[in-house]
């Protein structure tokens, strides 16, 4: 199934065997209102049912018309399924008798609704669990993933709207709550006007869904201009969804009717909200908050509008406050102890003036991460990483000689800026990336072709044929060299294999790899030795949006279409993790510097932070107000930059789980982000032609701890984008769709001219 593995909940399984199981379900019900808050009618006592969550029903009554189906609903399935004396239970607490229950299923109507501990019976049955697949905590290996497409025929009953009562008065019940909520107090109606959104859109859709065609037309009409403007793209699906039929098989709308809209709200706009609805009986809004809503209620001072905009406009709500409690080590990994030789320029600068000092800049950036071990990184072999070759051992002691002579950037010292225009590329670059040492340059294109360039003098070549390889001595110093077939010296090669557009490319760490992940579904590995397909990885239904190695290799993640990310190994032909929990397409992938972490982008406005060693999500970042197109880790793995096509470059703390800072400026999507390499610079670039640099080390520092409030959710962003950004560079009429610093600082840009 597209988004994991989806199952009927275990503990409906719970239900046969009397009392006990069914109050252990109760008991775990508080997410419905979270922070201990009970049912509107504050009834707490156990199995007490009532005809309805505003008002208790005597002993022995009939549940109300409007609750009558779903109680038939759940009493069949249990029949169904042989729980006789859970049928039992259900209809003597329901006071419903077994005479008033065959009338009433042969009308077409009925149900109740339970209302213990803030429960309902609707929801006992109602729970369809989403796990990613997870692997064994020990090493990273595959797991199958099991085909659960075949569901129960009750999900199908009650997954659907039922009728709450009669449409014409749709417009009354949102009228009456809208009038109440402008009329409360300005710091409440800020929290308030959150129930707008969600309530509009189930309510439409309940009307759509029981063919009252013209109710909800006439329902989206008058209430739709309310909603906010970051809502718009969606409202635009909505309206499209005027009949039944078109309900069928629309996965955005199943969507929103499976997972709850997260509203985060103090208790004291809740308990305004839930006197008024107390007051008013409006079962109508109740039933929708009680089964399509999760309000996160805090205590403490209600949240501005600043505020809470800030963190609003995703497909889903705002992120549960637990879910950004979990643990994350973003420390960086012990640097393996390498000695680096001295070579004559390094003698050379020891004996002149003030040259140690530089020196003492090497130790700084590269000894201080092999000799001491961060206290917020995760232990070496939390997960399995490839063991260095010596091929990687010198590459490494060329890093550290690059680093010794790396600008320092800051305020006072931007970086200069390398622009790689793509002329005349009529086959459409859709992807753009350089390998860590700026020697290669690859693009993917709409032609389904890889483009691989070398950026230095030294040109691509390919391995000589195996009878030309068998004449080689072998024990020579130069054996890698004398492997090579310099007729096939070329400055540019092409790789065929792809059938559609290549929307992503990576190079691997060691330069020997190129990723491309495709329209047509597959993520193929390229040798960059004999430039050809070595294999490609079939996992993913739907295009590929993006693709990239881990810092250490072996591992890359993919994202696409299927709205999951998936995480492999070169040597394995299954994904090794499905990461599933974005509600639209996984737009763009990025791996932490440790490589215990990826964290994804989506179209459904969502960062999520995901634990490569079980597959757990621990972090979700909501606030931008479109599809996020590129991430960007800073350099010590504590800060994450994310860009999307509200134009906005909005930080994150993955330690707190917050958003720190907001960057405006761009005026069209932001498709690439990068740190420098020392994390004094953030470069945004844009489809606006520009390149941007802001002073990140300043964004970070003026962050007080102390503001981070999680338990509450207080942000306070100071609108300081001016004097955070250092520079704007405009290309003629080139959009920029990468960007990449050297190892020495220099920033590399690329992207296609557009000619139009």
């Amino acid at each position: 199934m597209r988004r994991g593995v989806i199952a009927f909940s275990a503990k409906m399984a719970a239900l046969q065997d009397g009392p006990m199981e069914l109050d252990a379900e109760k008991e775990t019900k508080p997410e419905i209102l979270s922070d201990g808050a009970s049912n509107l009618s504050g009834n707490t006592g156990n199995g007490a049912l009532s005809s309805s969550p505003l008002t208790a029903a005597p002993a022995g009554a009939a549940p109300k018309p409007e609750d009558q189906q779903t109680l038939i609903a759940v009493l069949q399935f249990l029949k169904r399924n042989k729980l006789s004396e859970s049928v039992e239970i259900l209809r003597r607490e329901a006071g419903l008798a077994e005479d008033q229950e065959d009338s009433l299923t042969a009308d077409g109507n009925g149900g109740g609704k339970g209302d213990g501990e803030g429960v309902d019976a609707k929801s006992l049955l109602s729970r369809v669990s989403i796990t990613a697949a997870a692997a064994p905590q020990s090493t990273l290996t595959p797991v199958p993933i099991k085909n659960t497409e075949d569901q129960p025929d009750v999900r199908v009953v009650l997954s659907a709207y039922s009728q709450q009562g009669d449409p014409s008065l749709y417009q009354v019940y949102y009228s009456d709550l809208k009038n109440f909520i402008e009329s409360v107090l300005d710091c409440h109606r800020a929290e308030l006007s959150q129930l707008f959104y969600p309530l509009f859109v189930h309510m439409y859709l309940e009307l759509v869904y029981n063919n009252h065609e013209s109710e909800a037309k006439a329902f989206f009409e008058k209430f739709s201009g309310d909603q906010e403007c970051y809502y718009l793209d969606d409202l635009r699906v909505l309206c499209g969804l005027s009949k039944k039929e078109h309900m069928k098989g629309n996965e955005a709308l199943l969507d929103f009717r499976t997972s709850r809209f997260v509203l985060r709200i103090s208790r004291d706009s809740y308990q305004l909200l839930k006197r008024h609805l107390q007051e008013r009986h409006n079962n109508q809004i109740w039933n929708i908050i009680q089964e399509h809503l999760y309000i996160d209620i805090f205590d403490g001072m209600p949240r501005s509008k600043g505020q809470i905009d800030s963190m609003s406009g995703s497909l889903g709500g705002e992120a549960k406050r637990e879910v950004n409690k979990a643990k994350v080590y973003y420390g960086l990994l012990k640097e393996p102890e390498i000695e680096v030789p001295l070579d004559d320029e390094d003698d050379e600068a020891e004996n002149e003036e003030g040259k140690p000092k530089k020196k003492k800049t090497k130790k700084d950036s590269i000894g201080s991460k092999s000799k001491k071990q961060d206290p917020n990184a995760p232990q070496q072999n939390r997960i399995p990483l490839p063991e260095l070759k010596d091929s990687d051992k010198l590459d490494k002691i060329m890093y550290m000689k690059e680093s010794t002579k790396r600008i320092r950037l800051g305020p006072d010292n931007l970086p200069s800026i390398c622009f790689y225009t793509f002329l005349n590329a009529y086959q459409g670059l859709t992807a753009v990336d350089f390998t860590d040492d700026s020697s290669l340059l690859a693009g993917g294109f709409a032609d389904s072709t890889v483009r691989v360039w070398s950026v230095t003098p030294k040109k691509l070549r390919k391995v000589k044929s195996a009878a030309d390889l068998n004449v080689i001595d072998k024990e020579s110093d130069d054996v890698l060299e004398r492997i090579m077939d310099e007729k096939t010296a070329s400055e540019s090669k092409i790789l065929h294999g792809h059938s559609g557009p290549v929307y992503g490319v990576s190079f691997s760490p060691d330069r020997n790899y190129l990723l491309s992940s495709s329209e047509d579904s597959t993520v193929r590995l390229w040798s960059l030795q004999t430039f050809t397909c070595l294999v490609g990885y079939k996992g993913h239904n739907y295009p590929v949006w993006d693709t990239q190695f881990s810092p250490f290799g072996y591992y890359f993640v993919s994202g696409g279409h299927d709205r999951v990310a998936r995480l492999w190994a070169t040597d394995h032909y299954q994904p090794l993790r499905i990461f599933a929990g974005h509600l639209a397409d996984v737009t763009c992938t990025r791996f932490h510097p440790n490589s215990n972490y990826v964290v994804t982008g989506s179209s459904d406005r969502t960062i999520r932070l995901w634990d490569v060693l079980n597959g757990n999500c621990v972090r979700i970042f909501t606030g931008h107000k479109g599809p996020i197109h590129s991430l960007a880790f800073a350099p010590n793995g504590k800060f994450l930059a994310s860009g999307s096509t509200d134009g906005r470059v909005l930080l994150w703390d993955l330690g707190h789980g917050l958003m720190i800072g907001e960057l405006k400026g761009h005026t069209d999507t932001i498709y690439a982000l990068k740190f420098s390499r020392d994390g004094e610079i953030l470069a945004s670039g844009s489809m606006d032609n520009t390149v941007r640099l802001w002073d990140a080390m300043k964004a970070f520092d003026d962050v007080e701890t102390d503001d981070f409030t999680a338990a509450t959710g207080h942000i306070h962003l100071p609108d300081n984008s001016q004097e955070l950004l250092l520079g704007t560079y405009h290309s003629k009429s080139t959009p920029v769709t990468h960007l990449h610093f050297t190892r020495r600082n220099l920033l590399l840009a690329a992207g296609a001219y557009n000619s139009q």
